[in-house]
């Protein structure tokens, strides 16, 4: 989805370039995440469950953040309120990430 958004924003959007912006940041940004949790899919040994919050926030983050994004550039629905809501789940994400990591490594000495 995130490959098909990118090349839609580079060439869908000759009359809008705003969003045509909206689309890339959001193509971005679901693509960013989605290599994130492919990662996280090797990470998860031991307990695993702040890898496991941090995939959950980066699924709901690219649902709201870039779904804002991609509705805002898509539709006439007043949904930017949504984004802000997104971009803290990325951001707890991220967080449970270097948690998990920080854990996993004093587990191992």
């Amino acid at each position: 989805m995130a490959v098909g958004f990118g090349a839609y924003a580079a060439h869908g959007f000759p009359d809008a370039p705003e969003a045509a912006q909206w689309v890339d940041k959001a193509s971005r940004y679901q693509m960013y995440h989605a290599l994130a949790l492919l990662a996280l899919a090797g990470l998860q040994r031991g307990d695993g469950r702040l890898a496991c919050l941090a995939g959950i926030l980066f699924v709901a983050g690219t649902l709201l953040f870039c779904g804002a994004l991609y509705g805002l550039a898509l539709t006439s629905l007043p949904v930017a309120w949504v984004a802000p809501f997104g971009g803290s789940a990325f951001i707890l994400g991220w967080l449970a990430l270097a948690a998990a990591a920080i854990l996993e490594k004093r587990q191992r000495e």
